[in-house]
C-alpha cells in the first residue's frame, strides 16, 4: 500500500476518534518509555520556569518542607515517593536524612534520578517499576504520590494502587498525594485544534498533531487527546485521563479502601482547602 493510501486511511480514522471515547479507554500503552517523548518528559521535569511534568523548585522545597513537617518525619526513617520521576522529591527528602526509595516507570527519569543521586552524594535507591505491581512489605513510614498520578489512574487501578501502599507501609504509616478538582479544569480549559509541526513534544521529525479535550461533568471525568500523524500515514492516540474529585468524593473513595482521612488542604504546602483549590492535599493512614 502506498504512503498516501496509509495517510489517507489514517484521516478516515479521524472523524471516530474525535467523539468522546468511553471513560479510561487506553490510548498507547507506554508511551512515557517512547525514546523521543521520554526525553521530552524528563526536559519538561527539569524546566524550573513551568508547572508541568513537576512543580517549580520553589514550591517542590515548600512541599518537602511541609510534608517532613506534618508527618513529623525524623532521619532515618523510611519513604516510597511513587511517580518520583527524575527524582526532585526524594533528593530534598535525603538530604534531610530520610531514606527514600523512588518508583517511577520511566526508565531515562530512574537513570537520570539515579546519576543525580550519585553526583550529589545521596544514598537514594531507584526502581524502574510499575507501582500498580509493587510488592514491598511493610519497610515505610510514609508513602507518597504528588501532583495527581492518582487522578489518571481507573477505578480498578486506582483500587490496586491503595492495596499496595497499604501492604507497604509500616504500622502507623502515612500516605500522602494530592488530586485535582474541577476548578483546575475549569481555569485551564480544553484544548481543541491541530497543527502541522517540523517536530515536537510526540514526535522529532514532521507529523500532525490534534489535541481534543473532553469533559464528563457528571464523572467529574476530563480527557486530553492527542492524535498524532507521521508522513509515512502511522497513527498514534495518546489519552491523557483525569479523575476530579471534591473533599466529599476522594474521603468517600478511601473509605470504601479502608484509608482514613487525617488532613486536608489545598495542596501540599499545606495552604487551607477552599472552594477555588485547584488541588486537594491528602494526608492518610490505613483504617
Amino acid at each position: 500500500m502506498s504512503a498516501s493510501l496509509t495517510f489517507e486511511s489514517s484521516l478516515a480514522q479521524l472523524p471516530a476518534l474525535q467523539q468522546p471515547p468511553p471513560p479510561f479507554t487506553p490510548g498507547e500503552a507506554l508511551f512515557w518509555d517512547h525514546p523521543h517523548i521520554s526525553a521530552q518528559m524528563l526536559a519538561v521535569h527539569l524546566d524550573p520556569d513551568i508547572d508541568a511534568a513537576s512543580r517549580r523548585p520553589e514550591v517542590i522545597d515548600q512541599a518537602g518542607d511541609w510534608i517532613v513537617g506534618a508527618l513529623g518525619l525524623q532521619p532515618g526513617q523510611a519513604v516510597l515517593d511513587l511517580g518520583c520521576g527524575p527524582g526532585l522529591y526524594a533528593a530534598r527528602l535525603a538530604r534531610r536524612g530520610l531514606r527514600v526509595t523512588g518508583v517511577d516507570y520511566s526508565r531515562r527519569s530512574i537513570e537520570y534520578a539515579a546519576q543525580s543521586a550519585q553526583a550529589q552524594g545521596l544514598d537514594i535507591t531507584y526502581r524502574y517499576q510499575n507501582y500498580l505491581a509493587l510488592e514491598d512489605e511493610a519497610g515505610y513510614d510514609a508513602a507518597l504520590l504528588i501532583y495527581g498520578d492518582y487522578c489518571p489512574l481507573n477505578p480498578e487501578q486506582r483500587a490496586r494502587l491503595l492495596a499496595n501502599v497499604r501492604r507497604a507501609l509500616r504500622p502507623g504509616g502515612h500516605f500522602v498525594f494530592d488530586v485535582s478538582t474541577r476548578v483546575c479544569r475549569q481555569r485551564h480549559g480544553n484544548r481543541h485544534g491541530w497543527r502541522a509541526l517540523e517536530r515536537g513534544f510526540w514526535r522529532p521529525g514532521p507529523h500532525l498533531l490534534l489535541e481534543d479535550g473532553f469533559d464528563y461533568p457528571a464523572d467529574l471525568i476530563w480527557l486530553d487527546q492527542y492524535i498524532v500523524i507521521e508522513p509515512s500515514g502511522a497513527l498514534a492516540v495518546y489519552r491523557n485521563w483525569f479523575q476530579d474529585y471534591t473533599p466529599e468524593t476522594i474521603t468517600a473513595e478511601l473509605a470504601r479502601h479502608n484509608f482514613q482521612v487525617r488532613g486536608l488542604w489545598g495542596d501540599l504546602t499545606g495552604r487551607p482547602y477552599a472552594a477555588d483549590s485547584e488541588w486537594i492535599g491528602l494526608v492518610t493512614t490505613p483504617a
